[in-house]
């Protein structure tokens, strides 16, 4: 988990790389669409309205109780991922900046390709995209780069020092008010959407529409 010292456009927070070892989980093929929302929470606050794009726009408590009445509608548990169940879904087995390689390509993602580049001939798509636009990762999961940020559940800490390495989130001696974000939107600079680039936000007061989630299923 972590990047490498020497990869592009790596910042502090994405180390030091370290080990870790998971239990077995399901995760959404795709971040949570916004006629699955609909479905479960009876509206859709989106601001990019589509039913098969993912839902935006949402407080931290809606999609802690989305998550909730899931859990009760399936009977089985359902939650955001922790920051390392994250990055190894997104990874696929690889050890490149992102999931297919070492360069993004607006065929391979939902990013903002134009930033930084005058008479860039390519139109920015300015707002989200169906989830399964682009090709899946190895594991079969699309948008795990640019579409919408995702969240996690832990706590924000500003490196790996003293992570756990077991998989769970690390819910300790963080800064509270605030939470992981993971993948990179529509609109993030490249180097943000790479596998082990780290956000994070206090658990947002406002409704922010590049800000999505994704499920994991807890195998019994």
């Amino acid at each position: 988990m972590g990047s490498p010292e020497d990869e592009p456009d790596r910042l502090g927070d994405e180390g030091p790389q370290h080990q870790v070892t998971l239990a077995s989980y399901w995760m959404g093929k795709y971040p949570v669409t916004q006629a699955e929302y609909e479905a479960v929470m009876g509206e859709n606050p989106s601001h990019f309205k589509a039913d098969h794009h993912p839902v935006e726009s949402l407080l931290w408590d809606e999609v802690m109780e989305f998550c909730r009445r899931l859990s009760t509608l399936k009977g089985t548990t359902y939650r955001l991922p922790s920051e390392a169940e994250w990055e190894y879904a997104c990874r696929a087995g690889t050890t490149t900046p992102f999931s297919f390689g070492c360069r993004i390509t607006q065929e391979l993602a939902n990013y903002n390709h134009y930033y930084g580049k005058p008479g860039n001939p390519q139109v920015p798509r300015n707002q989200t995209t169906p989830v399964d636009q682009f090709q899946p990762n190895a594991f079969g999961l699309h948008d795990m780069h640019g579409n919408v940020w995702e969240w996690c559940l832990d706590q924000w800490h500003d490196n790996y020092q003293g992570a756990p390495t077991d998989g769970r989130a690390w819910l300790e001696q963080g800064d509270s008010p605030r939470r992981v974000l993971r993948g990179g939107a529509w609109y993030s600079r490249p180097q943000y959407c790479r596998s082990a680039s780290r956000n994070m936000l206090h658990l947002p007061r406002y409704r922010n529409n590049g800000l999505g989630f994704r499920v994991i299923g807890e195998l019994p």
